[in-house]
């Protein structure tokens, strides 16, 4: 492991401490498993938090009788591979990671290891399982996909943003999941007679140049995909649009809480504390391949005022009575 991976490593070992006395001291029989994070511990310590309340909630202390063997990859998804093959080295028996990337790279890597996916794409178009309900093979776990999900950020964008012509998407092509949300997001924008300027994000290298295409091609708004390379650099992107005055809407709520205009997806923690129930069925013998992929059932709308006012935008009663929740 490099140094910056050491310290992520560390860091999160003090960030996710368990119960004082027991942090050195699991017991002779405590369950081992392995966390794969795409980003760092402090940036999705939210994300972790929620995991390990689940953990707690169903009996399981770390340090005591659960050791958590934790790896993160910086942003950096060439390092999956990796990782992944530290985990396994370290004899987990099951691994937990978010994503379509990362969770691609446990099916390959690691086969036979039980794989707990939380907020993944479509699994089943991006072969990661057989069906929703029925995965088959080694893994389980939640998806964040829904119909129209696209289609309806879009549609925020266009009740909030006066006589909107364009926008401008930003998505990884190296996300399996990103090719059909890219074209999901091209028939969405037909539907709704706006231009698309489509922008491709790979890496954190990535961003200066899709800045300036950005700026190029003076969209009147922005949207942005669920990956974890663009939580993982949201500090970048909401002072990028902030900088340009462009209202936009992410998937991720920690965009909004950076500063960000709006966001509307699932409930990304809540999936992390639910993802510890298919922890707990797979610990105490049920294979992953058997348990049914779960879908969220509810969407999360949350709108910072501040950044609207900023943008010189009134954002209109009917899209406020939606919101769940308005930053202040």
């Amino acid at each position: 492991m490099d140094r910056r991976g050491f310290i992520g490593a560390a860091a999160v070992g003090l960030l996710a401490a368990p119960l004082a006395g027991h942090a050195d001291a699991p017991s002779a029989n405590a369950r081992r498993i392995g966390f794969l994070g795409n980003s760092t511990p402090e940036l999705e310590a939210n994300l972790v938090d929620a995991f390990r309340r689940g953990l707690r909630d169903l009996g399981y202390i770390e340090g005591a009788n659960l050791v958590v063997v934790y790896r993160w990859a910086q942003g950096n998804y060439a390092r999956f591979p990796a990782l992944v093959a530290e985990l396994v080295d370290a004899r987990v028996e099951l691994i937990v990671t978010a994503g379509t990337p990362a969770s691609q790279a446990v099916k390959r890597v690691a086969p036979d290891t039980p794989l707990v996916m939380v907020a993944v794409g479509d699994p089943v178009h991006t072969g990661l399982a057989e069906s929703l309900g029925h995965p088959g093979g080694n893994a389980t776990g939640l998806t964040s996909i829904a119909p129209d999900l696209e289609g309806k950020r879009l549609e925020l964008l266009t009740q909030v943003v006066p006589r909107l012509a364009g926008i401008a998407v930003v998505w990884n092509p190296d996300n399996a999941f990103h090719v059909g949300a890219e074209r999901e997001v091209h028939a969405a924008a037909a539907v709704l007679h706006l231009q698309v300027l489509s922008v491709g994000v790979r890496t954190t290298g990535d961003f200066d140049r899709a800045f300036a295409t950005i700026v190029e091609g003076r969209p009147g708004a922005l949207t942005v995909l669920a990956d974890r390379i663009f939580l993982h650099n949201r500090a970048q992107i909401v002072e990028f649009a902030a900088r340009n005055r462009l209202p936009a809407v992410y998937a991720y709520r920690e965009l909004v809480e950076a500063g960000g205009l709006m966001s509307f997806g699932p409930n990304y923690a809540e999936m992390h504390r639910r993802a510890a129930v298919y922890v707990d069925r797979i610990l105490k013998g049920a294979a992953a391949g058997e348990l049914p992929i779960e879908q969220p059932t509810k969407f999360h709308l949350l709108i910072n005022m501040h950044a609207a006012r900023t943008l010189g935008l009134a954002i209109p009663q009917a899209v406020l009575l939606r919101a769940d929740e308005v930053i202040r």
